[in-house]
């Protein structure tokens, strides 16, 4: 390059650094270079045509690495709009919310110091740290940085990041899918369902305000005494506003994204892996022992269980089919960990849709399962058979209660299906059971479908769609021709309150809809109210403890045994393999906290050398 050329070229860059400089003033979230634009457009292009690596152990100097495999591709990192848990395992590494959930499921303090509650029981007042701080991963450097305001002062996060968070969540045209979770805020549900336009003074209405900066109160439309759990929910997850709305959807790319947890996402290859590393201005990060994170997202539960051998990954989820040989084997066993968790496998019926708008075939269909047989013959013994839908670990659950629940008895179904006019299963029509694509839901169907042909001698079709596509079909809103009889879900807890059970999934005010539960008699009171609907309402504004008990026993007993408006199949249970030099704790509600756990390297490397 000539003098000349070459100082037309310094001043054209010279140019276009002070013109991106003015262009950004005032904005100090969006302080980001062209490199580092090009760099992740780079990054998205080629992702598509990457594949998954063989990785070796991670033997080498260098950071403390902790690998795993979340299965699938995460939905989001957008706290608004997570709905999965592999989503929320992300979410929940990089994001502080006030609360946060302990192994024991208790409600503890994350963000928040303290929080009380009023007299009234309509006001909950949250004091926040003012050690938090905003950091983003500058992919220019490689390396954390904090987010800095244009005096170069680092951004705390405060109760004004919280106030937009919740309100983000709840305007509707957010679309969040738990929106509805904050109805509990003065008028969370007139803003979230409003067909008005939404004007920062609407959503100003909502029971979410910073007191100061570090103080923010939420006004409730009703008591409810389970609100310290719903804030530790992704959709109450502080946010940083500014990014958001100038960068639209693509804020949650790695370079872009400003988060506050204990560790900062620095790549994102689409259905490869994400990397995580740990947050150094995180206020605890000398307690936090590992450095990096790699999660996989290998599907292939098979393919997975290898790397695991292979020491590929650190932890690992056991396929059914192999339980049993890794219960013989005298290395594999002693890694092995099976605890119940709170996540129900459950059947729903569309209760509206012919025949099964009959209480009666519902019962049929309940009492003609074999739960127990099922989880020895097809699940491997893992999983404890349901007989409500909340089990052990949530408030107000009545699991292995003898008195809620149909359990397995073949004369009584055969009775529950003459009665409803069909005989032996005389002229009873083809219904369709349907599932999302999985080896593991198949498997679990066909049985089924073979014991109501057994039992009732009736016949189902089973049908399956691809995970998005199935999710879709089960909405409220899906047209009810194109709705299937029978479908299968799970549930895993977000706090652990059986409001968040039967209250939230179920009660046609409050919940998804998905059963189309109605109003016909036998079952409904004079008022024509569903009584299930009339006890989970009550039990949600209840301040004492023994009648929400008592409220949701009774909840449970009609969803189960009078309605029978689903079949609890099986209480899960978390079946994984852990490398002995991996330390580490196992929550059962909730997402696991890495930050807790630790790698005992010189273990690592004296095993995997050997």
């Amino acid at each position: 390059m000539n003098l000349l050329k070459k100082n037309i070229f310094t001043a054209s860059i010279i140019f276009l650094i002070i013109f991106l400089s003015i262009s950004i003033i005032g904005c100090p979230y969006l302080k980001q270079s062209l490199v580092e634009e090009t760099k992740i457009e780079e990054m998205t292009a080629s992702e598509e045509e990457m594949e998954v690596e063989e990785t070796t152990p991670v033997l080498e100097e260098g950071p403390v690495t902790l690998m795993l495999n979340v299965g699938k591709e995460p939905e989001t990192a957008d706290p608004a709009f997570v709905t999965d848990t592999t989503s929320l395992q992300l979410v929940e590494s990089i994001f502080l919310g006030l609360t946060g959930l302990d192994e024991d499921s208790n409600v503890i303090t994350e963000l928040a110091t303290e929080w009380e509650l009023s007299n009234d029981g309509f006001t909950w007042t949250f004091s926040i740290r003012d050690d938090i701080t905003w950091v983003r991963y500058n992919c220019s450097t490689n390396q954390v940085e904090q987010v800095l305001d244009e005096y170069g002062n680092p951004i705390p996060v405060t109760a004004n990041d919280v106030v937009y968070g919740v309100r983000r969540t709840l305007n509707p045209v957010t679309g969040s899918d738990y929106a509805y979770v904050l109805y509990a805020l003065k008028n969370g549900e007139a803003v979230n369902t409003t067909e008005e336009e939404i004007i920062p003074e609407l959503l100003e209405t909502i029971g979410v305000e910073a007191v100061d900066d570090y103080t923010v109160k939420f006004t409730l439309e009703h008591k409810a005494p389970y609100f310290p759990g719903i804030v530790s929910m992704s959709i109450c997850k502080p946010l940083p506003q500014e990014v958001i709305e100038y960068r639209k959807e693509k804020w949650i790319e790695p370079c872009y994204i400003y988060s506050n947890g204990p560790y900062v996402m620095t790549e994102w290859v689409h259905g490869n892996h994400y990397t995580l590393v740990k947050n150094p201005y995180y206020p605890d990060a000398d307690k936090v022992q590992i450095e990096k994170i790699i999660a996989y997202m290998v599907e292939d539960e098979y393919s997975a269980f290898d790397m695991y051998k292979n020491n590929q990954l650190d932890i690992c989820n056991v396929p059914i089919s192999e339980i049993n040989k890794i219960k013989s084997d005298k290395v594999l066993k002693e890694e092995l960990t099976i605890i119940p968790v709170p996540d129900t496998y459950y059947y729903g019926f569309t209760n509206n849709k012919p025949p099964f708008d009959n209480h009666l075939i519902r019962k049929a269909f309940s009492a003609a399962i074999d739960r127990q047989t099922l989880i020895d013959t097809v699940l491997d013994g893992k999983h404890i058979p349901a007989n409500s839908f909340a089990p052990t670990g949530i408030f107000g659950n009545v699991a292995g209660d003898p008195d809620v629940g149909i359990t397995y008895d073949p004369e009584k179904a055969k009775a529950y299906l003459a009665e409803a006019g069909y005989l032996d299963g005389e002229g009873f029509p083809e219904v369709i059971l349907m599932h999302n694509e999985s080896e593991h839901h198949k498997k679990i169907a066909e049985a089924i479908v073979v014991m109501w042909k057994e039992v009732l001698n009736v016949d189902v079709k089973i049908e399956t769609q691809e995970l998005m596509e199935y999710l879709k079909t089960l909405q409220k809103d899906t047209p009810l021709e194109d709705m299937p009889h029978i479908w299968r879900l799970f549930w895993f807890a977000d706090y652990p309150d059986q409001n968040n059970w039967v209250h939230e999934i179920f009660n046609n005010e409050a919940g998804t809809n998905r059963l189309r539960r109605g109003c016909s008699d036998p079952i409904c009171t004079e008022v024509k109210e569903l009584e299930f609907d009339k006890l989970t309402r009550e039990a949600s504004i209840e301040q004492d403890p023994k009648k929400r008990k008592e409220l949701y026993k009774q909840a449970e007993y009609q969803l189960n045994n009078v309605e029978t408006a689903i079949v609890p199949i099986y209480f899960d249970t978390i079946v994984t393999l852990t490398k002995p030099w991996v330390n580490r704790t196992i929550k059962t509600v909730g997402q696991q906290d890495f930050y807790l756990w630790n790698i005992d390297l010189d273990t690592k490397r004296k095993i995997i050398e050997e």
